[in-house]
């Protein structure tokens, strides 16, 4: 599983995460809400591998991160905005980065994997000028899916969708869980938190402050303590 074991992470006088304890089990999706600040990106990052705590430490399956960063193969990535090539198709996205990570797939393979996406197909062949934000965001989970992630950390993955787009983006991530995915998703979207995810914290000023089942809590309730809290 996905381990925070007492992390902690000063910047300078800042205390930016504190004694973080959580777990990610595979086909779990974990969604982390917080305001900006609270924490939730410098724990993505320090998964990551691209900052190491002050003290504490991040596990995948059991083996730290910090001293062994080839755990990193078994992570992607999705950011608020997913970051490709403008004037390459989603087919030829997702070849370059599939063989980045060392995959070498068919063009078959290529559009398999957009689809278990939920990209339409008449969009493979299309430029990347073209499309939507859900649309590169399935690219995104396209090169997860392609790399063999086991799991995937979203930082604000629903930002800026239109309620189809989040929608669509919802059942994607729950196919991903009922594959055996474990998803950490850091977010402001308390109503999607509620609908796509498995368990909820909510965080502050660095600290885990409360946990909840989304069986057992409502989006207004959820609402509600959020609010209490920050």
């Amino acid at each position: 599983m996905l381990e925070a074991r007492h992390l902690y992470k000063k910047y300078n006088n800042k205390e930016a995460i504190k004694d973080l304890n959580f777990t990610v089990a595979p086909g779990e999706v974990f969604c982390l809400l917080g305001q900006n600040g609270a924490g939730k990106t410098t724990t993505i990052n320090i998964f990551l591998g691209l900052i190491d705590p002050t003290s504490g430490d991040a596990l995948i399956d059991n083996t730290s991160v910090v001293e062994n960063k080839e755990m990193l193969n078994s992570v992607a990535y999705i950011p608020e905005t997913v970051q490709l090539y403008a004037n390459l198709s989603g087919l030829e996205n997702l070849d370059f980065f599939s063989r980045l990570a060392g995959f070498k797939y068919s063009n078959a393979e290529l559009s398999a994997l957009l689809n278990q996406a939920n990209l339409q197909s008449e969009a493979h062949s299309e430029k990347l000028a073209s499309y939507s934000k859900g649309m590169r965001q399935k690219v995104g989970i396209a090169i997860a899916l392609a790399k063999k992630a086991s799991y995937i950390l979203m930082d604000e993955p629903t930002s800026g969708l239109d309620p189809n787009a989040s929608v669509e983006f919802a059942k994607t991530c729950k196919e991903l869980a009922s594959n055996g995915v474990g998803i950490f998703m850091a977010t402001h979207d308390i109503f999607n938190a509620v609908n796509i995810g498995s368990r909820i914290g909510i965080m502050k000023d660095g600290t885990l402050v409360h946990t909840a089942e989304t069986t057992e809590i409502t989006a207004q309730e959820l609402q509600d303590l959020y609010i209490k809290t920050i």
